[in-house]
């Protein structure tokens, strides 16, 4: 999924979609909800289910045991809640990917977002938001941390003061976001521990950081401290967790409940076969 990138598919218009145009699922909301053994929370990325409506797919979500929605924008913060979600992570103005916290210049706009951004956040019960180092650019990774940790401490009191946690997202730069900054644990865990702030932390990706680094559950379990979030997607392709790919995710879930994390994991694979499907498959395998 290197050339479908989440960038290229937020660009993609959502609207005149219509029911009858979606693959079709046997469900149905007066179904039993599923119960989940509640080690791993579990939540979906909007983005990858960009064909569904946002109310169908947090009816769907809550129907089958998952306790969130990621990644929307601050006019859809309060729609999880209507169905039992929470919007476990979002967007609330922290940057772009190849530009944001590593370049000073951008410090004041992406302040001025999260003053907006977080209070909302915050009375809709969003748990996190997110931000990004943004490429090098011909930059060096000490300069870059050094203006990223500089930038995280500007911003620190408004997640701080409202009980929300800013996520810097590691990505990979070998396939997907080439010169992006923060693509190794390392960088990132050197950056959040400088802030030393409860309400800032790293979203780990695990399909980024499995192409990165691989030595997934010791990485995890390492850092456990430093990272708020996790995103899954298969690899290669970032299609769905199965057979085709080379993650053991139940065992990968496995590492992650061991070190008792009470955050989110979230689904954030593109679907290539029935995506509602292929979501409640995810849900299963990972619920460990």
């Amino acid at each position: 999924m290197s050339k479908l990138s989440r960038r290229a598919v937020l660009k993609t218009a959502i609207s005149g979609v219509t029911v009858a145009s979606l693959p079709a699922v046997s469900w149905s909301q007066q179904d039993a909800p599923v119960k989940r053994k509640g080690r791993i929370r579990q939540s979906a990325s909007r983005w990858c289910y960009r064909e569904v409506p946002l109310d169908k797919l947090c009816a769907y979500a809550a129907q089958i045991g998952l306790q969130g929605i990621d990644l929307l924008n601050p006019e859809e913060y309060e729609v999880p809640p209507r169905y039992g979600l929470i919007c476990s992570m979002a967007y609330a103005g922290g940057g772009e990917i190849p530009s944001a916290m590593n370049r000073l210049e951008n410090h004041a706009k992406i302040e001025e977002g999260f003053r907006k951004y977080i209070p909302l956040a915050a009375k809709a019960g969003v748990s996190n938001v997110i931000t990004f180092s943004g490429n090098r650019g011909g930059m060096s990774d000490d300069e870059g941390a050094k203006n990223t940790i500089a930038g995280l401490n500007r911003v620190k009191k408004i997640a701080e003061d409202h009980g929300v946690t800013i996520c810097m997202e590691l990505l990979n730069s070998k396939v997907d976001h080439h010169d992006y900054m923060c693509d190794h644990t390392a960088w990132g865990v050197q950056v959040v521990q400088a802030v030393n702030s409860p309400r800032v932390k790293l979203l780990f990706d695990i399909y980024h950081m499995q192409i990165m680094e691989g030595d997934l559950v010791r990485t995890i379990q390492k850092n456990i401290e430093w990272i708020g979030h996790f995103h899954t997607g298969g690899v290669p392709g970032r299609h769905e967790l199965d057979g085709t790919q080379e993650v053991q995710w139940d065992g990968v879930m496995r590492g992650i409940a061991a070190t008792n994390f009470h955050g989110f994991v979230a689904h954030e694979f593109v679907p290539a076969r029935d995506p509602l499907t292929s979501l409640r498959e995810a849900a299963d395998l990972c619920d460990v």
